[in-house]
Order: structure tokens, then sequence, then C-alpha cells
């Protein structure tokens, strides 16, 4: 790593590498959930991931980098953690499952948004205008899955897994 270009690439290849790996827990996890609320908000979080790998896939070929060039060993744990509390442990209570689920989905989505401030920041101190919109919207899609998972534990689920 060189210059701030180098490590704005390679850090869009952890991003898509982490989004890659958090989409296929993604859809289990949508499938594990019972409430019905969270199980659609989960659906089109995964679809929000296809977006934004699709939007960094394209950065990054811009770039003339490969978007396979980094594993996201960050992103690896997480989605582990994930299936471990929410996927492979044993729940009596569907509930508390999707809660579970929910404190697990936001955990990557955390690690997403961390990621997203890092390129937008690098690309904006580079001069690259239509990259920093893209990583924004890419944010804003984000953040707005993330409030909507707060508000269903917070009005919904949360309460149900108090017994």
């Amino acid at each position: 790593m060189d210059t701030l270009k180098d490590l704005y690439i390679d850090q869009l290849q952890d991003l898509y590498s982490a989004d890659k790996q958090s989409l296929s827990v993604t859809k289990e996890l949508s499938e594990a959930a019972t409430n019905p609320d969270l199980k659609a908000a989960l659906k089109r979080g995964a679809e929000g991931v296809k977006e934004g790998m699709a939007t960094i896939q394209a950065l990054i070929e811009t770039h003339d980098a490969n978007p396979n060039g980094e594993h996201c060993k960050g992103m690896e744990g997480l989605v582990a953690e994930a299936r471990a509390h929410a996927l492979e442990e044993d729940f009596s209570d569907d509930d508390v499952r999707d809660a579970s689920i929910i404190s697990q989905y936001q955990r990557m989505t955390h690690y997403a948004l961390a990621g997203y401030g890092v390129v937008r920041a690098f690309a904006q101190r580079q001069g690259l205008k239509s990259d920093v919109v893209r990583i924004q919207e890419c944010l804003d899609q984000t953040y707005g899955g993330d409030r909507e998972m707060t508000h269903i534990a917070e009005t919904q689920v949360n309460a149900a897994a108090l017994g």
C-alpha cells in the first residue's frame, strides 16, 4: 500500500467480501425468523446487500481492480457468530430466536456501516465525487435497514420475547 487510492481499493474489496459473506447468512436468518415483519425486513435487507455488492463491484472495476481481491475476516467472524447464536442455538421460544436474529443482523449491519463510512471518506479525500454519491446511497440504505430492525425490536419482538 503506497497511496490512499491503494488503501481505498483494498477497503472496497474488503467491503465487497463482507457483503458477499453477509448475504448468505441474511437469507438464512430470514428463513429462520418467525415474526412476519422481521422476515420481510430481512428479505429486503438481503436485496439491499445485493444492491450494495453491485455498487461496490462497479466502483472497484472502474478503478481497474478485481472485486474478489480481499477476504474480510471481520465479517467472517460476525457470520460465524450469527450462525452460532441465531441459527444453531436451541431456542424454546421463537420470539427469543427472533430477538437474537435481530441482534446478530444488526452487528453485521454496523460493521457494514463502518466500512461504507471509511470508503466514503477515502473517496471524498481523493475528489471522487461520483464514488462518494454512490457510496452515500449505500450508507443511507444500510442506515435505513438498521433503523427498521431497531423499530421491529422495540415495538414487537423484544416485548414478545419477555415471555
